[in-house]
């Protein structure tokens, strides 16, 4: 008979297990959520940036900065680790920091535990747009992940990657050293592998665990889970607009059964007209033509009339 346990140390093991999932849940914070990446509205000019010791358009010094690496504002520890003693009272705004990040460009407080241990775990060491290539210091924004690639992207190309970072650099989804289909997709690459190609040889793989890619390191996910797409070329005339060399704005040919226009009718009126509305036109001219039939067939009729009226009277 196994011993029973006792609420002592079924308190303990419930202890136990809730700092195992805190510890292995400290590795899995989004970039969205560390306090050196936090969103900050300056005090002056009243713009959201990201936390930083100095507003970054108009370079004023905020009233309650926030710690970098534990978030807080206000030092309530009277005796503790703080760098700089405060018995008794509380400390705020410049009592409470002690250095700025070079990486993140925030205020990192008097704590001995945060000055020590921030610069090495700072979570914005090398972030650098995958876009545009600008880092912390060069854009006064917040700084995020894709999650599919997993590369650093700034405030605003943050929703354009992503929306197009399924996309294989390749016209199909097969195989790039054989012709088979890619079971496997780099999102970091871009490259699709088959099951033979994706493991290298005199590597071994565990088990129940995603497999890296060949190239990277970066783990492969199964393309059938993705939303993959393939790489496509437009050749050709395929705008919907005309040429941008045509002047007057017709194109020499029609698409989606659109007609070919050359240039304005008005145009082509006003060249026959001469510019003046008492020339002759061509429609004038038209109109006088039909006038001289209509009066030749009238006298044909009245010709026909007498040669009947002279044949009655002879008989």
């Amino acid at each position: 008979m196994p011993k029973k346990k006792t609420g002592q140390r079924k308190k303990a093991e419930k202890q136990r297990l809730r700092q195992k999932e805190i510890r292995s849940a400290r590795d899995n914070v989004p970039l969205a959520k560390y306090p050196c990446n936090a969103s900050m509205e300056c005090d002056r000019c009243e713009r959201k940036q990201k936390n930083r010791a100095f507003c970054y358009f108009c370079q004023s010094l905020q009233r309650l900065p926030q710690c970098a690496h534990c978030g807080k504002v206000k030092c309530m520890l009277k005796t503790g680790d703080c760098c700089v003693k405060h018995p008794g009272q509380f400390s705020t705004g410049m009592g409470m920091v002690g250095a700025i990040c070079d990486f993140c460009e925030a205020w990192v407080c008097h704590g001995r535990k945060c000055l020590t241990t921030h610069a090495c775990t700072c979570p914005l060491q090398d972030s650098v747009c995958i876009e545009c290539e600008r880092g912390v210091w060069d854009h006064g924004g917040r700084m995020f992940q894709c999650s599919f690639c997993n590369n650093f992207l700034c405030e605003d190309d943050q929703f354009e990657h992503q929306a197009s970072c399924q996309v294989i650099e390749s016209e199909n989804l097969k195989c790039q050293s054989c012709n088979k289909l890619g079971q496997y997709s780099c999102l970091r690459c871009k490259v699709c592998f088959c099951e033979d190609h994706v493991r290298r040889k005199g590597f071994k793989y565990e088990k129940g665990k995603t497999i890296p890619c060949p190239k990277c390191g970066y783990d492969t996910s199964q393309t059938k889970d993705l939303s993959m797409s393939t790489r496509s070329h437009k050749f050709g005339r395929q705008g919907l607009g005309g040429d941008d060399d045509d002047d007057e704005g017709g194109s020499g040919y029609g698409y989606y059964g659109g007609t070919a226009s050359y240039g304005d009718d008005e145009d082509d009126d006003e060249d026959y007209s001469g510019g003046s509305d008492d020339s002759y036109t061509d429609s004038d001219d038209s109109d006088d033509d039909s006038d001289d039939d209509d009066e030749e067939d009238e006298e044909d009729k009245e010709d026909k009339e007498e040669d009947k009226s002279k044949k009655d009277v002879a008989k």
